[in-house]
């Protein structure tokens, strides 16, 4: 209980500095926009493809394969993309006070072939899951691939900031990480700031009331209009009202969790770093964590 209510914590913390520099909330909300016009774009030719070749035959799976992998490394380099802008603008926050926007499309720029490289293994990743778990579904097969998936989630928290912040290669950002990881630095804070529940309930909690207010207001309109001449209009408006407001819930708390658990994992390796520096350098200094989680965590 202690851990959620130090999830919460962090989530005032994180939004107290979005509110004070808005800069570091915008790539989240793009991010949400831009992958829903990618998505549309790649569904157009997945959908053509499915109505030409189908999936029963070789050519059809093989074209839906590829086309869904595309779909899937597209999607991964969008949120890589804007996720990067958003650790280097809480870096740039926490280290000089202002999250500058410019500095972080340069930072994009500059460090887009190694964004694509992590969202391809990313990519590469989601597939080996994917024939992991198999057409059979049984329970070790969807253990094994919901760890696999877990694990390399976690590990990308890591490997993006150290790419951005320390402008590394894929590489080298992967031995960051798993240095970080076998040497324990982020055990405190992973332990005992409950991020992922707090974020999981405001999904849940966002995604519930928005299907159940446009449930409720499409409902409405279609009982309003049912034994009159617009009831054809009803019915369209109805549905279409119940999902407009269905979808602007879900893209809030897309953008809520998303910006919180960048946020969140930036402080982290943050953190990590200078421990691991204090260490290298033999100093047995207790490191301060950067100011959300420090607020958090009273250290």
């Amino acid at each position: 209980m202690q851990s959620f209510s130090r999830g919460w914590s962090f989530l005032r913390e994180a939004w107290q500095m979005a509110f004070k520099d808005r800069d570091l909330i915008k790539p989240s909300v793009y991010s949400l926009f831009v992958g829903l016009i990618v998505s549309v774009i790649f569904l157009i030719p997945i959908i053509g493809a499915a109505f030409i070749f189908g999936d029963a035959t070789v050519v059809g799976r093989v074209v839906m394969f590829v086309f869904g992998a595309l779909l899937v490394f597209a999607q991964y380099s969008v949120g890589y993309i804007f996720s990067a802008m958003t650790i280097y603008l809480v870096y740039g926050y926490l280290a000089e006070g202002d999250g500058v926007m410019s500095k972080a499309w340069d930072v994009v720029r500059r460090e887009w072939l190694n964004i694509l490289s992590l969202a391809a293994a990313s990519t590469a990743v989601n597939l080996l899951k994917s024939a992991i778990r198999g057409k059979g579904r049984s329970g070790g097969r969807n253990a094994l691939a919901g760890l696999l998936g877990t694990v390399w989630t976690e590990a990308a928290f890591l490997i993006l900031p150290a790419m951005v912040i320390e402008n590394i290669n894929l590489k080298n950002a992967l031995q960051r990480a798993g240095h970080i990881i076998k040497n324990n630095l982020l055990l405190v804070g992973i332990s005992t700031v409950g991020v992922r529940a707090v974020n999981g309930l405001i999904g849940f909690l966002l995604g519930a009331v928005g299907i159940a207010l446009g449930f409720g207001a499409g409902l409405g309109i279609i009982s309003l209009t049912s034994s009159s001449t617009l009831a054809t209009f009803g019915l369209v408006s109805g549905i279409s009202l119940g999902v407009i407001l269905a979808a602007i819930f879900i893209m809030v708390a897309t953008v809520v969790t998303g910006y919180t658990n960048t946020a969140y994992h930036t402080c982290l390796y943050l953190w990590a770093r200078d421990v691991e520096k204090a260490q290298a350098s033999g100093s047995g200094a207790q490191i301060q964590a950067p100011a959300p989680l420090a607020a958090v965590l009273g250290r």
